[in-house]
């Protein structure tokens, strides 16, 4: 392949409205192009790097034994109405009406269609199965950014395992994350694996593999000592401890007319530090309104208190609702004495004397409250986010918390779905049981933006070998010479031979512009093909991630250059 005749429209300046590294790399060296929010069309450049991302992931798929399937995008809403995530999806699922009337929507995962289709599995004897696809999602995503990593269309590999019972789920779940590991590492990616929330996919257990990067949106806790890792949506650590203020027999109530928060409160005459105080957080969950209550200097994660009270809805309460409920605004409330709602608090309140709340009455706090005596709690959970430096909850060493890129999850499923869509088997007993399912998904495309996010330099994008458009480029520095294009020609045509991804670059353009150009497109190998160096009898290869350069005699040049990419190939 000539780089004269494929499009790779480069550019020298980054895009104006692109953030992240890897939006503005793949923008500028040519892989890609935005056709409106978060949707991208794909160049020739980045889709062979899709084509390898893929290729490596399917091999791993085959490796554990799955079956590559190919089902549509289209949904009838019957099949997601089964599973009750027609509703759940929301705003998130692509929903719309048909010429018929019929209500349709375009997959934002497979679950339902998989488990459809296992209905057809009648004996234990056929199981265990993995079925796997490669196959474009979408997601009205209501905040598209960061090039592909927050896209509304995207290519995704989920497959999904079935099995008679949780024994085999376990195994099944082991092979899933250990091929994980080995695509991980053929990409060229670190990553860590981290308990996570499973949120709308159902089931009890999940793993995210996740990236280390500033370009990531989640936060990980994790510890260098034991190994334990979490998702803030799953982390816990131990409560730290605090002293408590003065034990009174009775709330006193105190006047706080100008403080509206909890740093105006700690900070007041007569106030109390933050872990001192409980937060009241007012929240409607299925349409009722709930209590949350947290120590003053801890922030709620949300998902947290969604999957532990399992709710379809979840929001934080209107301040017409607030009044109604608690006859006060946010910055004066409180759940001491009251009794006709659910009061949730986090397990960091647990035992506490001598704190502050608000007193449902504005400009008026509570003093010397003792938790269990005064505030009626009717469930005590974990909702609290993670801090850095907090002790391990296994181990006691302090945590380290860091931002991340989620690029696969993998979910033990159990039956909520084989229940929904009545995919049984007879069991050895006879018995009819629902099949026991696992989902496992790995965006190709964000995979491509994430290998981008940590193989980049001052110059452009730096692949790995295993995922480069090209592995070698051949560069001419006078293609208008006949002995240089000539040598050029016969080189590249060694290395094709010998199964080495190569491009020829024969543009009648300066050698900086070409240097320039391979460096940001980051192809591994660069062979340069001169008058000066002809005249010796040799040809230079250069190393894009090192910048080591070695001369090979041009008539050996094509296996010294096969052998260097066979290496980094390992």
């Amino acid at each position: 392949m000539r780089w004269s005749e494929v499009f790779i429209p480069t550019l020298r300046d980054d895009p104006a409205d692109a953030e992240a590294v890897s939006h503005k790399l793949l923008i500028r060296a040519g892989f890609m192009r935005q056709l409106m929010a978060g949707v991208y069309s794909m160049l020739p450049l980045g889709y062979r790097v899709l084509q390898k991302i893929e290729g490596i992931v399917r091999e791993e798929m085959n490796r554990i034994g799955n079956q590559e399937f190919r089902l549509p995008s289209l949904h009838p809403r019957e099949i997601w109405e089964r599973s009750g995530r027609w509703s759940k999806m929301g705003s998130e699922m692509f929903q719309f009406k048909d010429r018929r009337g019929a209500e349709v929507g375009l997959g934002m995962t497979h679950e339902e269609i998989f488990a459809h289709l296992a209905r057809e599995l009648r004996s234990y004897k056929e199981l265990p199965q993995a079925w796997y696809q490669f196959q474009t999602k979408f997601r009205d995503e209501p905040r598209p950014k960061s090039g592909l990593l927050r896209v509304r269309e995207f290519t995704m590999k989920d497959s999904y395992s079935m099995d008679v019972d949780e024994d085999g789920l376990d195994r099944a779940f082991q092979a899933h994350f250990e091929a994980y590991r080995r695509i991980f590492k053929r990409l060229g990616l670190e990553t860590v694996a981290v308990e996570a929330s499973s949120g709308s996919m159902g089931g009890n257990q999940s793993i995210e593999f996740m990236l280390q990067t500033d370009a990531g949106e989640d936060w990980v806790a994790a510890c260098r000592s034991c190994g334990y890792a979490a998702n803030f949506e799953k982390a816990m650590s131990r409560i730290p401890a605090t002293e408590d203020l003065a034990a009174l027999p009775a709330p006193e109530k105190f006047p706080t007319p100008k403080a509206r928060t909890i740093d105006d409160l700690a900070t007041m005459e007569g106030g109390a530090p933050a872990e001192a105080q409980i937060k009241t957080l007012v929240y409607s969950v299925d349409g009722k309104v709930v209590l949350v209550l947290l120590r003053g200097d801890d922030s709620l994660v949300e998902q947290k208190l969604l999957d532990n009270i399992e709710a379809e809805s979840l929001r934080p309460a209107s301040g017409d609702e607030i009044q109604a409920a608690l006859g006060a605004q946010p910055g004066s409330l409180g759940a001491v004495g009251v009794k006709d709602l659910f009061i949730i608090a986090d397990e960091a309140l647990r035992g506490r004397v001598g704190m502050v709340t608000g007193a449902n009455e504005d400009g008026f706090h509570l003093r010397g409250v003792d938790i269990e005596r005064d505030i009626d709690v009717k469930g005590w959970l974990d909702l609290r986010e993670v801090k850095a430096g907090e002790s391990c909850s296994l181990c006691g060493e302090p945590l380290e918390v860091y931002k991340c890129l989620e690029v696969a999850h993998i979910f033990k499923l159990g039956t909520m779905h084989s229940k929904a869509q009545g995919a049984e088997v007879l069991d050895a007993n006879g018995k009819k049981v629902p099949v026991v399912m696992g989902s496992y998904g790995i965006g190709i495309d964000r995979n491509l933006a994430a290998i981008v996010e940590v193989h980049n330099d001052e110059a452009g994008i730096v692949w790995p070998v295993n995922v480069a458009p090209f592995e070698v480029v051949v560069s001419v520095i006078k293609p208008k010479d006949v002995n240089c294009l000539e040598a050029a020609k016969r080189i590249y045509e060694a290395l094709q031979e010998r199964g080495i991804d190569v491009i020829l670059d024969d543009r009648d353009e300066r050698p900086g512009v070409k240097f320039k150009d391979a460096d940001l497109v980051g192809i591994p190998f660069r062979v340069t093909v001169g008058p000066k160096g002809l005249g010796d009898g040799v040809v230079e290869l250069k190393g894009r991630r090192a910048g080591d350069t070695r001369d090979f005699e041009v008539a050996h040049a094509a296996v010294g250059i096969a052998e260097a990419v066979h290496d980094e190939r390992r």
